[in-house]
């Protein structure tokens, strides 16, 4: 079964910016009710989705202060045990994250690690690739960064 994930968030100055669960040093980071994470985010509603069990949204609300702030790896482990719970395992995790600037290049390897470490994954079934906007629309102006996450879930 495959699962498939997206999340975008705004970008701001003096904001902190996480990504794959990886602090990236910015000068920008993301408007969040938690940690704006939008690759882990894209992850989860991806592996939620993959097993029918709805999206991020439903699981962890904006509206709900408990979440306010979080690690986005607490949604992944939360959406972890409910795959397992439906009797499925992780076999690989495709990311893609659209962001003008900063670079990622010198996060991804880190990015690939947290994300396997995660799911329970070998860090060779984690793959991270990024891309610009080429300066179109809010991404290309440095407004926003956005993530899409495709996995597959197997039967364990």
């Amino acid at each position: 079964m495959i699962g498939f994930g997206f999340d975008i968030h705004r970008l701001a100055e003096g904001e902190s910016l996480v990504l794959g669960g990886v602090t990236v040093h910015s000068s920008v980071g993301t408007v969040a009710h938690s940690d704006g994470d939008v690759i882990l985010h894209a992850l989860v509603d991806a592996l939620l989705g993959a097993v029918g069990m709805g999206d991020i949204g439903e699981h962890f609300p904006d509206t709900d202060p408990r979440w306010r702030g979080v690690s986005s790896s607490v949604f992944v482990a939360e959406a972890m045990r409910i795959v397992t719970q439906a009797g499925y395992k992780v076999v690989n995790i495709d990311a893609t994250l659209v962001l003008e600037r900063p670079k990622i290049l010198p996060y991804k390897d880190d990015m690939r690690t947290a994300i396997a470490t995660m799911c329970g994954l070998a860090r060779e079934r984690v793959s991270i690739k990024a891309t610009t906007s080429e300066a179109v629309g809010a991404i290309g102006r440095g407004e926003a960064v956005q993530a899409w996450v495709a996995c597959e879930v197997q039967p364990v």
